[in-house]
């Protein structure tokens, strides 16, 4: 493929993607999203925004450290303060990447910067040459590009090339754009910006309108070569362009765009998706493109006819080649160590033996309590039993009274430091009652914020998973679990948040006279 044919995937999943709303992931999780989008093939990560904050310079440093082939990006607003931040988070990266911005549209520099546009100008062309101070790979965005004064961007597109930019993004930052207006302004700059050509033209386009995904191949077919996405579209608001959709359009319509992401491993796609999903907590609707549950399942007698004689009827692109795993039973209860050892293997799941062992335990008990265990429950088993997050306090068990006209009552039993504590408790539901008696007994305060739960299987026996996300004193956690009990997924979750609340925050001291093991 020549290097015109190749679209760069510059992935920010890790910055603009954990800017929505309660989707804030901790420095373990951004390593193992990080691991995903490199095995996937992503060319360019954008690990974070290192100035903002010390977690987010310490997740972006971590990124560059350990992460090796792909470019690491590191964003700074136009000024020297921002520039030092991301180039000293970069210094492990083998290949660092400054990624400044600048507003360029009449709105923002008259509201927001209060500057005239030959100081936009100046200020922009001095961070670039700043920034080239440190790496030759400087990408500049000049923010709200798609409604910026068309003359005033040439200028400034030109001007931060002869500074040294090797990349210039042309965002539609509030989601304004429409596909034809924005493939004509990506082409209306290869015409104008005389020094275009040495540079790559990015976009960076926002969902507000629904049209991130649309305008972004507008661009690419009008001449940009590199897209910026993130998995399953989270981020700002409505979100971003999405990762997965752009990548298999390109791929799919390679008849009609004449390029392609050539680099990414496909296969990773629904792996990638699944795991951005559980760390933000955001569940991926079963309509989603590319990942959604029914992105490839057909219950028309007319489709399912078609596709048991020729799939091409109504597929235009094969399950396995995003990673889709189906339904298929694969494990029963006579199934032993190594079998789902290497099912797991086959799910790209890796575990060490201790792991293992945890995983095969709650395995064994789920097939003596489900006719037909999925390749989802086995997922699922791993995301709820084998975490890194050393549990405090461990589920002994809980016996629930409930019914209509009953007045919940419940009885919960933790274990922590290899002792036993019970509580009992009312509330408005038997789910209610659990979390207050979780609360009486580890002492922790917490306010739900949202529950969500869903069915990771089929049948009436599925595995329900739970997702809350409750406040800690100010520390927002998400805890997940999953059982085929309801109840029991849902103490899981407040569990495990719990849980996360006693290992991220030094607030959290002492409960009921157990050490919490924090350094306060």
């Amino acid at each position: 493929m020549k290097k015109n044919d190749q679209v760069l995937i510059f992935d920010t999943t890790l910055r603009d993607g954990e800017q929505a709303p309660g989707a804030s992931m901790n420095e373990r999780e951004k390593m193992e999203v990080a691991q995903a989008l490199e095995r996937m093939g992503v060319n360019i990560i954008e690990a974070g925004f290192p100035v903002i904050s010390k977690g987010d310079f310490d997740s972006v440093h971590m990124v560059a450290k350990r992460i090796k082939n792909c470019s690491i990006a590191g964003l700074a607003r136009s000024v020297k303060k921002d520039i030092d931040a991301a180039a000293s988070a970069l210094k492990p990266a083998r290949r660092p990447r400054i990624h400044v911005f600048l507003a360029t549209s009449k709105i923002h520099m008259e509201h927001k910067l209060r500057k005239s546009p030959e100081e936009i100008v100046r200020i922009a062309v001095d961070a670039v040459k700043y920034a080239r101070k440190f790496t030759d790979d400087v990408e500049f965005s000049p923010e709200d590009a798609s409604r910026s004064d068309k003359t005033f961007l040439y200028q400034v597109l030109e001007s931060v090339i002869k500074a040294g930019a090797r990349t210039v993004n042309i965002p539609d930052t509030v989601g304004y754009a429409v596909p034809e207006q924005y493939g004509r302004l990506i082409a209306d700059i290869r015409s104008n910006v005389p020094n275009i050509h040495k540079a790559v033209i990015s976009v960076h386009c926002h969902d507000d309108l629904g049209m991130a995904v649309a305008n972004s191949l507008s661009a690419v077919k009008n001449g940009a070569r590199q897209v910026e996405c993130t998995v399953n579209g989270v981020g700002e608001r409505a979100g971003n362009c999405s990762m997965e959709e752009i990548v298999m359009a390109l791929r799919t319509r390679q008849d009609y765009f004449g390029c392609s992401a050539a680099t990414i491993k496909t296969q990773e796609i629904c792996r990638a998706s699944r795991l951005v999903s559980k760390y933000t907590g955001f569940v991926v609707p079963p309509n989603k493109a590319i990942v959604g549950g029914n992105a490839f399942r057909h219950e028309s007698g007319i489709h399912q006819d078609g596709i048991l004689k020729e799939p091409s009827t109504y597929e235009i692109m094969r399950p396995e080649d995003v990673g889709f795993t189906g339904l298929g039973l694969v494990l029963g209860k006579h199934s032993g160590r190594h079998a789902l050892k290497a099912r797991l293997k086959h799910l790209g799941v890796e575990l060490t033996e201790e792991q293992l062992v945890k995983a095969f335990e709650r395995f064994k008990d789920l097939s003596d309590k489900k006719k037909e265990v999925f390749d989802e429950d086995l997922i699922a088993i791993v995301e709820d039993e084998v975490r890194e997050v050393k549990d405090v306090w461990s589920l002994d068990g809980f016996e629930v009274t409930s019914g209509t006209d009953i007045e919940p009552q419940v009885e919960v039993r933790l274990k922590t430091g290899g002792k036993v504590q019970k509580k009992r408790s009312t509330g408005d539901g038997p789910i209610d009652a659990c979390y207050r008696a979780i609360e009486a007994i580890t002492g922790l305060k917490g306010r739900l914020l949202n529950y969500g739960i869903q069915s990771v299987t089929h049948g009436k026996d599925a595995m329900g998973e739970v997702r809350v996300r409750v406040n800690f004193n100010g520390e927002k956690v998400m805890g997940i679990g999953a059982s085929t009990d309801i109840i029991e997924a849902s103490v899981k979750a407040y569990l495990n948040a719990v849980n996360k609340a006693c290992a991220q925050s030094k607030s959290m001291g002492k409960a009921k006279g157990v050490n919490l093991g924090l350094q306060l």
